[in-house]
């Protein structure tokens, strides 16, 4: 009997520069359900392998220039009958059964426009060296406080996602907050007392290594999804926010070391 055709899809984009963590992100998201898996990378990059041990359903060649766009861009390729998409970067991975998780709470509960868990924080070698045990009161601080919903493990419907436009290529850093509170609009942000994902956090990381420059514009996204009237008030309390914000970053980074 044939397989049903895969509800789920995870985007990887990469550039190709970290093939050890690049393999072991890709055979996480094998173990973690069934799944159509498209790879973003440079035409320069030679996917053949990974497509020939079925490791990768698709490889695109990358047409943008940024970040989120190539996520847009793989998410933009999927077959119509995916319903819940997620991306997942190129040298962090998904827990046991993350997929499998997130997609039967979504179909269980069909207000969730997201679902997320809880996420490991591990250095170069895979040592956990922090857990994101946020919860359920990750998603109503989003408009004023630190993005504490993982993305990672994290899923979300299609559906919603196209209704918000997707991702904003202006931003480099702080497009997954976007989303997250653009999706709050359009239903309920969900947890998952589960360990879904892990992060690696090193010095090559995106965020790791700008870690002020992603501060600064998570504060920014933040005071423009505040209604008008709110955002000079906002100034009292984004000083604070950026500030705890950057040295937990930077405690985190130590206990990597």
């Amino acid at each position: 009997m044939a397989l049903a055709s895969p509800k789920c899809a995870i985007v990887v984009p990469t550039l190709g520069q970290r093939p050890e963590f690049l393999e072991k992100s890709l055979e996480s998201i094998r173990a973690a359900g069934q799944c159509h898996l498209v790879m973003v990378a440079p035409s320069s990059f030679d996917a053949t392998p990974l497509l020939k041990s079925g490791l990768i359903d698709v490889k695109l060649d990358e047409v943008g220039t940024s970040l989120p766009a190539a996520i847009n861009q793989g998410f933009g390729s999927l077959p119509s009958e995916i319903e819940f998409i997620s991306w997942l970067g190129d040298d962090d991975v998904l827990g046991p059964n993350a997929i499998q998780i997130a997609e039967e709470f979504l179909v269980a509960h069909p207000r969730t426009s997201l679902v997320y868990g809880r996420c490991d924080y591990i250095d170069e070698v895979g040592n956990v060296v922090w857990t994101n045990k946020s919860g359920r009161w990750a998603a109503p601080v989003l408009r004023v406080g630190p993005d504490l919903i993982p993305q990672p493990g994290s899923m979300f419907r299609r559906d919603s996602f196209e209704r918000v436009g997707g991702l904003r290529t202006d931003l480099g850093w702080a497009f997954d907050l976007d989303l997250f509170i653009k999706l709050s609009k359009h239903g309920k942000l969900s947890y998952v007392r589960k360990t879904l994902a892990a992060f690696r956090w090193h010095a090559d990381s995106l965020s790791v290594g700008q870690r002020a420059d992603s501060v600064r514009e998570a504060s920014q996204v933040r005071r423009e999804n505040l209604p008008a009237w709110l955002r000079p008030v906002s100034l009292l309390w984004e000083g604070p926010v950026r500030l705890a914000t950057y040295r937990a970053g930077g405690f985190v980074g130590r206990g990597s070391q």
